[in-house]
This record gives structure tokens, sequence and C-alpha cells, in this order.
């Protein structure tokens, strides 16, 4: 248990890093946003002042807790993770996905040897569909989630503690700020 929750911490760490580190060379002020608390997709990028005047990049990203981490029960722990690290639940929602939106969903990897068998894993069972806010969002939760092979995941992220091969590798998160406000979209239009 000790060492479990060392290795939380320790992932934790490097996704304050990520924060830190993201926002140190990010050179634009002021904010990206259009309607209120929107901005063009669900993207938004704000400037805040935090640590003695340090601006920070906040944003949102989309995330997709897989069918068998919704079956093994780790829903709470997962969403947990990322509350404990300061982010901002905005959306949440549980629901099998219709084939329609899982190729949606998916597109990127459309003639792909795996794509269908992804589309129907995705499709199998209700999966947990969530947005959450804060400084650098999507670059953090990529941080969090880990590699795509569990195997090779960082000890301490999310893939590493709960997912089980390649495709069931418990959760989804957005890889760019594109891939955040399509998948927004998709999942969360009511946002825009």
């Amino acid at each position: 248990m000790r060492q479990k929750r060392a290795e939380e911490a320790e992932a934790a760490e490097a996704v304050k890093r990520a924060k830190a580190g993201s926002s140190a060379g990010s050179g634009g002020r002021g904010r990206r946003s259009r309607k209120r608390g929107a901005g063009k997709g669900e993207v938004r990028k704000e400037r805040t002042k935090r640590d003695g005047g340090v601006e920070m990049a906040k944003e949102r990203t989309f995330l997709m807790i897989k069918p068998e981490a919704v079956e093994r029960g780790h829903v709470g722990e997962i969403i947990a993770r990322f509350e404990r690290c300061g982010f901002r639940l905005v959306a949440l929602r549980m629901e099998k996905l219709s084939r329609e939106k899982a190729e949606k969903q998916y597109e990127e990897h459309r003639g792909k040897d795996f794509f269908e068998s992804l589309v129907s894993y995705i499709c199998s069972a209700p999966v947990v569909l969530f947005v959450v806010e804060g400084e650098n969002a999507i670059s953090a939760a990529r941080k969090m989630v880990g590699a795509t092979d569990p195997k090779k995941a960082a000890k301490g992220t999310i893939r590493a503690d709960f997912g089980i091969d390649v495709q069931r590798n418990a959760i989804h998160a957005a890889d760019s700020p594109e891939k955040a406000e399509r998948e927004i979209k998709i999942h969360f239009g009511e946002l825009l």
C-alpha cells in the first residue's frame, strides 16, 4: 500500500513538473476565448496568474474510462487521481457508446488493422466520459495516463496500475488541443 502511494505521489510530481514546464515556455498572454467560459472547442486556454505572477495555461481535455476499467470498478479511483492533482471535473457521463459515436471517436484509425476490434470493444459495455479543466490539462493528463501499453507505462500511471493490454488499457486521453476539442464536441457538444 505504501509503495502504491509512493508511486502515485511520483506520478503526481511528474504532472506538477509537466504543468510548470509547459507553461514556462508558452509565450502568449491574454485569453483565447469566445463565449462566456468557452473557448473554440473546449480547449479553452486562459492565462491565470499564480505563484508570484507566473502565468499558467488553463485548458480542458477529454478522457474516457474504457469498458474493462468500468467493469473492474476503477472509475472512482481514476477520477479521484485527477481531482487530487488539482483538476476540476467539468462534465461526466456514463454511457454505452453507439457504433456511430465510437467510429467518430476513433476516426483517425479507420483503415488500420485494429480499427474494427477497437470499435467493437469500446461499444461492448459502458464507458465513463469526462472532461477536466486545469493548468496544461492535456499534457498533464497524458503524463498521468502513461504509455499506451500498460507494460511499458511508468509506475504510478493509470495504465500501469489498471491496464491489461494495449487495447484494454483502462483510459483514453486526448493527445492534442485539436483532438481534445474534437472529442469534447463528439461527446459533450452541449459544452460548446
